[in-house]
């Protein structure tokens, strides 16, 4: 049986938005705030709960509550700074867009001492994400991570989403064909190159 959970969503570009669409698809409840309200209202007309401001997100949110990032890596900081101190021992940040991994270390030990875990998530699934689903490389505590799977298993690519790699046999017959011939074009670039 699928576990249904609440998720709260800041950022919602073109993938931000998507996930959420993706979430409520299967199930799963979303909070959702954006710095444009339009992209808020277009949510809650497909069953969104839309948010007026982080501290509306937050008080609309079940404890412990999760919250996940989909901002640009220039304001990851600033909007951390600005949600760190509406939240409580025991809810997550998760960053979901492309920080530096050494910045997320950092983050993590900040938010340790406030008692507020932290989750970095790479995310790449772009705008078919909706569709395909989304590739996660998830990094946090273990607990964490199992806490919120059923968030992580609805974003992600199920069984027969994903393209099948060829058949050990087409590869081996492609890698005879190929690689002979790029062999030769770089032997010919390298000639062509020599003074």
């Amino acid at each position: 049986m699928k576990q249904t959970m609440q998720l709260g969503m800041i950022g919602l570009g073109r993938m931000g938005a998507n996930m959420v669409r993706r979430l409520l698809k299967n199930g799963q409840k979303c909070v959702v705030f954006d710095r444009s309200p339009k992209s808020v209202d277009d949510l809650v007309k497909e069953g969104a709960q839309g948010a007026s401001s982080l501290a509306d997100l937050v008080k609309k949110l079940e404890r412990p509550r999760a919250i996940w990032l989909m901002v640009p890596a220039a304001v990851v900081d600033q909007t951390i700074g600005e949600l760190s101190p509406l939240l409580e021992k025991g809810d997550t940040i998760i960053d979901g867009g492309n920080s530096y991994y050494v910045d997320d270390i950092e983050r993590a030990k900040g938010l340790r001492s406030l008692g507020i875990h932290y989750v970095d998530i790479g995310t790449s699934g772009g705008i078919w994400g909706l569709d395909r689903g989304y590739c996660m490389m998830i990094g946090g505590d273990t607990e964490i991570v199992r806490r919120l799977d059923p968030i992580f298993a609805t974003l992600a690519p199920g069984p027969g989403e994903v393209p099948r790699t060829p058949r050990p046999r087409q590869a081996q017959r492609h890698c005879r064909t190929r690689l002979p011939a790029l062999r030769a074009e770089r032997r010919r670039s390298f000639r062509e190159d020599d003074p």
